[in-house]
């Protein structure tokens, strides 16, 4: 996936030594893939967030209902929702937000030009945090932020500690300019490359919505079907049972299954933009170039453009 990351070379030098996860690299479990990632420098372990839970730069964002925040979270957890980083006003549910609107919400949340971010999902909310690493990756943010794999199910299995004592408000981050560079997708874009070589369209959606069993788009103009030429590969296909995403070689067969083969660029996209990006991590995690189409079919529906069964 092509990400535009700002002041690389300045965020590499604050990765350098005593950062929370510079030193924190799994080994893929499969053979290298051109263009994969080291798994460690997009997920963090249960093992290795409790080895530096109490880092002075850490910021912990809890992504999950509010009240099983209030009943239990990982000590230092900030509350977060996912309306936080995502644009008001528009006409669709899930948009990106501009630079300033995020600049302003992470300097809230306390993230600083030194911080490491650790994002974990409560319950089964792994979709939200993979929206939320996109957009933290989007705004160049993506080398200093890692998702916690099995999020917080793994973690109270694995007995780690948790509380439902409230987190201090933190001290306002600092941070410099954020510049918001989304490998995102209009709905022309799907239109002329769907069924282009070397594109593989692919609705993240659970089969029932793929095949128009059931309803899906806006509310007032639903729809019933799939955006002519896509292929189904549903969110909850790319992470095991107990939520920790699967190996790059189970990723890649997934992907292969779907039709995608080597070289070719994936457009990914669910009902409103939020469970497609489960599927566009697992890409990066597997080496894949991904763009998200960010309207997803809330916007095809709006558009009244063709969909098949």
């Amino acid at each position: 996936m092509r990400i535009l990351f700002m002041a690389g070379i300045a965020l590499a030098t604050a990765l350098h030594g005593g950062s929370a996860f510079a030193a924190e690299r799994v080994n893929m479990d499969s053979a290298k893939v051109d263009r994969a990632p080291a798994r460690g420098s997009l997920l963090i372990t249960t093992a290795a967030l409790a080895r530096h839970l109490h880092d002075k730069d850490l910021v912990l964002l809890h992504v999950g209902d509010a009240k099983e925040y209030k009943a239990a979270h990982i000590p230092g957890a900030r509350f977060v929702q996912l309306s936080d980083f995502a644009a008001h006003g528009g006409k669709l549910a899930l948009e990106m937000p501009t630079a300033q609107a995020l600049r302003k919400r992470l300097a809230a949340l306390g993230v600083g030009a030194h911080s490491q971010i650790a994002v974990y999902y409560g319950n089964d909310w792994v979709s939200p945090a993979t929206r939320i690493m996109f957009t933290l990756q989007a705004a160049g943010l993506g080398s200093r932020a890692r998702l916690l794999d099995g999020g917080m199910p793994k973690w109270r299995r694995e007995g780690h500690p948790v509380t439902g004592q409230a987190t201090a408000a933190p001290a306002p981050g600092t941070l410099g300019t954020l510049r918001v560079h989304a490998p995102i997708v209009d709905a022309a874009f799907v239109r002329a490359h769907a069924r282009k070589p070397g594109y593989v369209l692919l609705d993240a959606r659970t089969p029932a919505y793929y095949d128009g069993t059931k309803q899906s788009g806006d509310r007032a103009h639903l729809r019933r079907g799939h955006i002519p030429g896509a292929r189904n590969l549903p969110f909850t296909s790319v992470f095991n049972d107990n939520l920790t995403f699967k190996t790059q070689a189970q990723l890649l067969a997934l992907f292969r299954q779907a039709g995608v083969k080597p070289g070719d660029r994936v457009i990914v996209y669910c009902h409103i933009g939020q469970q497609a990006t489960a599927v566009v991590f697992a890409a990066r995690l597997a080496g894949i170039d991904a763009k998200l189409y960010d309207g997803s079919f809330q916007d095809w529906s709006i558009r009244d453009l063709p969909v098949e069964k």
